[in-house]
């Protein structure tokens, strides 16, 4: 239990200085941006020079970048994200509203994903170098090269329109029908999904391939245990250690994802925030939401990398 602990604030205090690296760099990118707030400010406006170098001077906007940084930073650690220049309400409330949203798209797609991965991905490789397993692998290999928007276009099609077995988008409130919040939720999942479920397979295919291939289930094995015993008990465990890695980066993947998901299927989340935040010229939305998404990136990666320290039993006695 201490050599667990030691290791988690290991890993915590790696994380401070890496989320301030994170909040550095899509600040200064948004230094970058066309998308000014004091042009937001004015928008459909005709301002003299004047009364923007008057809103850039009461904003700070005329600071030193060093100087902003630190204040900004100082307002994140308070729970302050900045004020929408348009609307005039704070981002943290516009991203408390999105989020919620593109966590169950982000968590029923990694479900999904892991679902479909692990059953292909044991099949392939209990069935190894025979029909199944070719199968599996060439429309894994469809699933890695078919982009996430194509098959949610593909699926609006074929699944909506053509036979109205789900909405075409749109979200419905799972306090207000679950039914409803479930099959306004599925082909945005599915589509999100799939792409990673593709590249997991392939993963998990090779890695219990290698783990059959070893001694110690030929002579489990031999000493008479049922195969189905040795596959559940010793090789899913030991084969699905390397592959956890590998879901850390591709749940950032899936977080990336719903941003374009939630724009075809028009779901009210933080993509859909993002995109209106930039038609319409808000960079502070438009910073709040992308440092939430990088965030959450980091965060998922830390809770991923400590899972693996817990279920590798060498890296536990090496540290």
């Amino acid at each position: 239990m201490v050599v667990i602990a030691r290791m988690l604030l290991r890993r915590i205090l790696i994380l401070i200085p890496l989320l301030l690296g994170v909040i550095l760099f899509v600040f200064i990118i948004m230094r970058f941006s066309n998308n000014k707030p004091e042009y937001a400010y004015f928008q459909g406006a005709n301002p003299t020079p004047e009364q923007i170098h008057q809103f850039q001077l009461e904003n700070g906007l005329l600071d030193p970048l060093p100087v902003r940084y630190v204040r900004f930073v100082a307002d994140l650690a308070q729970g302050d994200m900045g004020t929408s220049v348009l609307t005039k309400a704070p981002v943290l409330e516009q991203v408390a509203t999105a989020l919620p949203l593109t966590m169950q798209l982000t968590f029923l797609g990694l479900l999904i994903a892991v679902v479909l991965a692990l059953v292909f991905g044991v099949v392939a490789a209990l069935f190894r170098d025979r029909w199944p397993d070719q199968l599996i692998r060439i429309v894994s290999l469809v699933g890695v090269a078919a982009p996430a928007f194509w098959i949610a276009l593909l699926s609006i099609q074929w699944l909506a329109v053509d036979r109205g077995w789900f909405p075409t988008g749109g979200y419905v409130n799972p306090g207000d029908s679950f039914t409803g919040w479930l099959l306004s939720m599925t082909l945005p999942a599915i589509s999100l999904s799939l792409p990673v479920a593709a590249q997991l397979t392939r993963i998990i295919r090779t890695a219990v391939v290698e783990e059959l291939d070893k001694d110690y289930v030929r002579t489990a094995i031999g000493n008479g245990l049922p195969p189905i015993v040795v596959v559940g008990r010793n090789v899913l465990r030991n084969a699905l250690i390397n592959p956890l890695t590998v879901l850390g980066l591709r749940v950032g993947y899936l977080l990336g994802g719903a941003v374009v998901i939630e724009t075809i299927y028009s779901l009210p989340g933080m993509g859909q925030l993002m995109i209106n935040a930039v038609l319409n010229g808000d960079p502070a939305v438009v910073q709040g939401a992308v440092l939430t998404i990088a965030v959450g990136f980091v965060v998922v990666n830390l809770v991923v990398d400590v899972l693996y320290l817990l279920v590798n039993p060498r890296l536990r006695s090496a540290a």
